[in-house]
């Protein structure tokens, strides 16, 4: 589960984005105060953190640059109203990792948190595995033993959120959501149905993708 930290002195707001992001094995932690904020992430760093700018105790900017002085690699997501071209600039140059202006759709958010962390929190690994699948992120291709496949572009993003969450369910909404809804298409369960059933066919019906019914599939080395 990966662990955020929440910097925001917005109940609703903070509220909002937690509810969200928990359905999707994240855990949310809001502090409503820097001081707070500061505390605990001495005690315990996050994997990433979300921070807004004005806080009643402080700037935000001063928090990033007190995080970034502390811990280079800690991704940082700054989340505020501030929308100005001067103030993302400043962000970024304070530290921030990327820049999101309020209001924001909780699926964007998502989706941003999700491209970032496969950016820094990775270590530099562009290759998955999974019993006698491979799978390279870098050049977007997939091999079952020494074979090369080629896979549609759907079926490739069905492989690559499995195998990023391999030895975890993943929910056939969050599935549809991440493979297709992103671009704005509608789609039905039919559609999973089909682009899985593809896939299985040609891994040649690898036992390491499981389906857990009325769920949706699970990933898992069997060799």
């Amino acid at each position: 589960m990966t662990e955020i930290y929440y910097i925001e002195d917005d109940k609703s707001i903070a509220q909002s984005v937690k509810e969200y992001l928990e359905q999707y094995d994240f855990r949310v932690t809001v502090y409503g105060t820097i001081t707070d904020a500061r505390t605990a992430i001495a005690k315990m760093r996050p994997q990433l953190i979300l921070l807004d700018w004005n806080m009643p105790d402080g700037q935000g900017d001063r928090m990033c640059r007190f995080i970034r002085s502390q811990w280079s690699k800690l991704p940082i997501i700054f989340l505020t109203v501030r929308g100005d071209a001067k103030d993302i600039v400043a962000g970024f140059g304070d530290g921030a990792d990327d820049y999101v202006v309020k209001p924001f759709e909780l699926t964007v958010l998502h989706s941003r948190i999700l491209a970032l962390l496969r950016r820094v929190g990775q270590n530099g690994q562009t290759r998955l595995y999974c019993d006698d699948i491979t799978l390279d992120r870098e050049k977007k291709s997939v091999y079952l033993g020494k074979e090369e496949l080629a896979l549609s572009l759907p079926e490739y993003q069905l492989l690559l959120l499995l195998m990023e969450n391999k030895g975890k369910t993943v929910m056939r909404g969050q599935i549809l959501e991440r493979v297709w809804d992103s671009s704005g298409n509608y789609v039905n369960d039919n559609t999973l149905t089909v682009a899985m059933k593809r896939l299985r066919e040609k891994l040649h019906q690898p036992k390491c993708i499981k389906t857990i019914r009325s769920f949706g599939y699970r990933m898992e080395d069997t060799l």
